[in-house]
């Protein structure tokens, strides 16, 4: 509408076919990004399910542009509002309610592997540990993996990101530093960083006897520290900053996939 609008303020008034060729072509236009649109969120998903059950899988049905979105961030909503008992280890419920259901609630009960939609792009499931080993030793990286084209750029473009030959690559790099012998080595590292974590919980207990933990900062803080010392040889405190940043961009990024896509909106 602007650009019409646009056109009609600087196009003379005596070219009347000027004018009627601009509607033209802003029509085709608008025509070709609607069809685009309509490929990407109802031909081809619809197509790609069709697809996926012909070949035995089962899973939830292809709710248009949001997908499985809004019913999973119901269903979190719900779990996070209830709070977890103190001697319950059952967390999976919690962590993961919606995918939770389709593979173990018989009611819901889609199987394993089982779909779900992340939006118009449909997911896999994979929880059986042997059919999940074959898919990470992959030598040739043929499984695709979610692409979100606009926040592509704010992401790391490492192993998790690459597929095919530059996954394969990439991998083959990367598998002598996880050898069994190699991981041996890093021990004294790991016995550090719990033996500090561990002390600085007993230095904290009251003179009741008690301290309560809040477990999930603890465990990150932890994990950062295990990761600096190991690989990049600083204590946690040193990279700090970094891995905060590193989670403020994470926690970004998975609000914005949760939201509604609009072309040019990002």
């Amino acid at each position: 509408m602007v650009l019409g609008g646009w056109l009609l303020m600087w196009a003379p008034a005596s070219s009347p076919t000027i004018l009627v060729a601009f509607g033209l072509l802003f029509g085709l236009v608008l025509a070709w990004q609607a069809g685009l649109q309509l490929h990407r969120l109802w031909w081809r998903p619809r197509r790609l399910e069709k697809a996926l059950r012909a070949r035995g899988l089962r899973g939830s049905s292809y709710r248009f542009l949001t997908g499985d979105l809004a019913e999973e961030s119901r269903r979190r909503k719900e779990a996070w509002a209830r709070p977890l008992p103190l001697r319950c280890h059952d967390i999976a419920p919690r962590i993961e309610p919606f995918l939770h259901d389709a593979v173990v609630r018989p009611e819901q009960h889609y199987g394993k592997p089982c779909i779900t939609w992340l939006g118009p792009t449909p997911e896999v499931h994979v929880t059986d540990p042997e059919l999940a080993k074959v898919v990470m030793s992959n030598k040739f990286g043929h499984f695709e993996k979610i692409r979100f084209q606009a926040l592509s750029k704010l992401l790391p473009q490492g192993l998790s990101y690459h597929e095919g030959e530059k996954w394969a690559k990439h991998r083959r790099i990367l598998n002598p530093a996880f050898q069994l012998e190699k991981l041996k080595l890093m021990l004294p590292v790991f016995s550090a960083c719990c033996e500090e974590l561990i002390s600085r919980w007993m230095g904290a207990i009251g003179s009741d006897g008690s301290y309560e933990v809040d477990c999930w900062p603890e465990m990150k803080s932890l994990t950062g520290d295990v990761i600096s010392r190991t690989a990049f040889g600083s204590s946690y405190l040193e990279g700090r900053r970094i891995f905060e940043l590193q989670g403020e961009l994470f926690e970004r990024v998975m609000k914005s996939v949760e939201k509604i896509f609009i072309p040019g909106y990002m």
